[in-house]
């Protein structure tokens, strides 16, 4: 009884570990890169970013692995699930437009979180425009993430209340929310965590995950490079509004069946 309970706080151990890593390594970046230019008022630049955000995935990815704290497996990519792994794709490129029409829905925030909120949106830009941006935000993080969140935290989580698996999926995707700490896009992690949760629930492997997340992060850096405003709108995309929610509904046509068809191919553990 006593190892049991010990289970929601593990998952949430795993969290702790995976904020600690990220702030202890952007703090080791920002006081070399500070000691290297003398200057106590440093502000980490792009290069300084893509480092310290590359070193927190592999060193979460590598810690993890060790520790055995994600197992790894071979099950699942031996049962060649390419049919899963193509809708994962088309599931999280119908996603995009509905997810941004939601984050456009959300309420004017005050002005210090509209200013933290920029500079989030400032730093990914700056990341991104760099040569080595797209290995770290598409590959490196999807993979660190989905090993916390779903492959450690997740399992936890459904071990200790496997009869309550959607409340367990709805607690990982609440984790997964609030980690990425900016509330102008919680809705997103947040709805899509339930999906990448129940995809972990369904096939016992972050794989299908890693691909949606991959996917998803893909489409994200395109965006941004093709448009280097942050603040960008859909209507600023699409030209109208009616422009922007036909696009909206369009790319739920995509999305709805892609999540049925992910339904007939996953197969339950």
């Amino acid at each position: 009884m006593k190892n049991k309970l010990t289970m929601p706080l593990t998952a949430i151990a795993y969290i702790v570990a995976f904020i600690g890593i990220q702030f202890l390594v952007q703090s080791v970046t920002l006081v070399v890169e500070t000691l290297i230019n003398h200057d106590t008022n440093y502000r980490l630049d792009s290069l300084g970013l893509l480092i310290s955000t590359g070193t927190f995935s592999l060193v979460t990815i590598a810690l993890f692995a060790w520790l055995k704290w994600t197992p790894m497996k071979k099950t699942f990519i031996m049962s060649r699930p390419w049919m899963t792994l193509f809708w994962c794709v088309v599931a999280s490129l119908g996603a995009i437009i509905p997810s941004m029409f939601l984050q456009e829905l959300m309420p004017e925030w005050s002005d210090s979180i509209q200013r933290y909120i920029e500079e989030v949106a400032k730093s990914m830009l700056e990341i991104m425009n760099i040569k080595g941006g797209y290995a770290v935000i598409c590959l490196l993080a999807p993979i660190a993430e989905e090993m916390v969140f779903r492959g450690a935290a997740l399992r936890k989580l459904l071990e200790w209340q496997p009869e309550r698996r959607w409340l367990m999926i709805f607690l990982s995707a609440l984790l997964f929310a609030l980690a990425h700490a900016n509330p102008a896009q919680f809705i997103h992690p947040l709805l899509i965590g339930l999906l990448l949760g129940w995809m972990y629930e369904r096939t016992g492997s972050i794989i299908p995950g890693v691909i949606y997340h991959w996917a998803n992060n893909t489409a994200a850096y395109l965006l941004a490079r093709i448009y280097q405003d942050p603040d960008i709108t859909m209507t600023d995309i699409f030209g109208t509004q009616q422009h922007a929610l036909l696009a909206t509904l369009f790319s739920l046509l995509i999305f709805i069946p892609a999540v049925y068809q992910l339904n007939l191919w996953m197969k339950k553990r």
